[in-house]
């Protein structure tokens, strides 16, 4: 195992506590908040202060309905590209988790995921949004963008409910933010990259053909999506705790329409939320970053408290050396899903992918698992190498990890 440092640092329901070997531990009370612990800087790098880029409000958003779950303005931070990037364009979408009921929905809108009133003013680019070609090598100088999230839909819900004072406009915030980016230059890009973490993620596959169609056929256009490989699978108790889960968003938040056509037409709007019924289908060159024992979801779609009433699951979700022969192979199912998912979608030249048998999720905006000295590699390529050997096609990149615990390089996530 090989030491990982870290920058001590605080966020929401998450406290790092300790310097690890080989994974990082957390003290955790709130596991959806896991896509907040991207601000890692390894030891390799810490002497460079990360960049600090300000909150846009889209002022023109409101008049098309496009706003956060309280009504508030959504917003943006762009860092201007210079120099080879200043026609490139990198679209970063922000994960977050998701709300499906109304008294979820009400609570989220008081905090940064639903209201610009508590979005940070300012925030740290780190790891694929890094300005410094040390850190950043390919995308360092690009016209980088971060769209906040604060609909609960993965930005792709068109509904409210008047009475609990909610508004469910993700789709509108979408393409409100997309039409604010063209008017600043995005418009005329000569290379564009989509991309996102977690909900975020997913958001990346819903809304790629389409991102696609903004551009004119001599822009490079491609997507890619971290962390956002969300299986439509069993839990523990054999349930469907993710399944209930988007079918609370999809009907709530009005999604139906704005789910890709291919996939409505001969399935329920539920599944076309799953990614695992869209990426072999989807025209614009997409690349899929995902651990293989994702701790997302071993935590809140395999093993939640729900479907384990019993405690039988508690010490393995929340840290993968105290799990027993059987539960490890119940994970090796759940990695074996993932591969069957993603095999049809490997057929097509164009499509990248990097699995790795870590316990982690979202990669690429954490400096330490984007591109360090110690970043979790396959066949000695980092996250970061991969993506840009995908983009600028200098290689054909399909990268999938042995299985569990064969990787030294992970930088797994530990919590108690």
């Amino acid at each position: 195992m090989r030491k990982i440092f870290l920058l001590g640092f605080v966020v929401t329901g998450l406290i790092l506590v300790t310097e690890a070997i080989g994974y990082l531990e957390f003290n955790v009370t709130e596991l959806d908040h896991i896509e907040e612990l991207e601000y890692g800087v390894s030891k390799s790098i810490s002497s460079f202060n990360p960049l600090m880029v300000g909150l846009t409000l889209i002022t023109g958003a409101g008049a098309k309905g496009a706003v956060c779950l309280d009504g508030t303005l959504p917003g943006y931070h762009l860092h201007r590209g210079h120099g080879s990037g200043a026609n490139s364009w990198l679209i970063q979408l922000e994960g977050g988790g998701w709300c499906d009921n109304v008294r979820n929905c009400v609570y989220r809108k008081k905090s940064r995921r639903g209201s610009s009133n508590y979005m940070e003013k300012q925030i740290q680019f780190t790891g694929i949004l890094s300005d410094k070609a040390q850190a950043n090598p390919d995308f360092f100088n690009w016209n980088r963008v971060k769209l906040r999230y604060c609909d609960g839909g993965s930005f792709s819900g068109d509904s409210q409910d008047k009475a609990a004072g909610l508004q469910f406009r993700g789709e509108r915030i979408w393409r409100a933010a997309m039409d604010d980016l063209k008017a600043k230059g995005m418009q005329n890009a000569k290379q564009a990259l989509l991309s996102g973490c977690s909900a975020g993620g997913l958001a990346v596959i819903l809304r790629c053909d389409e991102f696609g169609n903004f551009f004119s056929r001599t822009t490079k256009v491609k997507c890619l999506s971290d962390a956002g490989l969300f299986l439509d699978t069993p839990d523990v108790s054999g349930g469907h705790t993710i399944r209930n889960l988007y079918n609370g968003v999809v009907q709530l938040q009005g999604v139906r329409n704005n789910l890709p056509h291919m996939c409505t037409d001969h399935l329920n709007p539920t599944s076309c939320f799953f990614p695992q019924n869209l990426i072999s289908e989807m025209k614009t060159p997409l690349f899929i970053v995902n651990a293989a024992y994702d701790i997302w979801q071993v935590q809140s779609s395999l093993a939640p408290p729900s479907a384990d009433p019993s405690g039988y699951w508690h010490e393995c979700r929340l840290n993968h050396g105290r799990c027993t022969p059987a539960q490890i192979l119940f994970l090796q199912g759940f990695r074996d899903h993932m591969l069957r998912a993603v095999s049809g979608f490997l057929n097509a030249r164009k499509n990248g992918l990097f699995i790795n048998s870590c316990f982690a999720h979202c990669q690429t905006e954490r400096q330490d698992t984007w591109f360090a000295d110690n970043s979790p590699v396959i066949n000695k390529k980092a996250v970061a190498t991969a993506v840009g050997d995908w983009y600028f096609d200098r290689a054909e990149v399909k990268l999938i990890d042995c299985p569990y615990p064969c990787d030294s390089s992970c930088h797994n996530l530990v919590f108690r």
